[in-house]
């Protein structure tokens, strides 16, 4: 599951989210219910060992809704997500609860 670090008075979670994608991609966008499905607004960033990560400070107490956009044109799911919810569009998403 993604890591997740909550502050000490609880109302937040930082929460890195990692991906290893198979084959080749040269961008990973995260997308989900917390930036409104924007594949612009949270880019990940890619680490030396090909991983790409990045974290956010996230609301405790919710569950969100997220995909990996590759290269804007591949849903790819978080293999490591805390549940998978059936979307609209006849496929799963990713769900992290913090």
């Amino acid at each position: 599951m993604p890591k997740k670090a909550y502050s000490k008075t609880g109302r937040t979670c930082r929460v890195t989210f990692s991906l290893m994608p198979e084959g080749q991609a040269q961008t990973v966008a995260l997308c989900g219910e917390f930036n409104d499905w924007q594949p612009t607004a949270h880019l990940l960033q890619r680490r030396k060992d090909g991983n790409f990560s990045l974290t956010l400070s996230l609301t405790a107490g919710h569950q969100y809704r997220y995909r990996y956009l590759l290269d804007g044109e591949r849903w790819e799911n978080d293999p490591v997500a805390d549940d998978y919810v059936a979307n609209p569009f006849g496929t799963q998403d990713s769900l992290i609860k913090v």
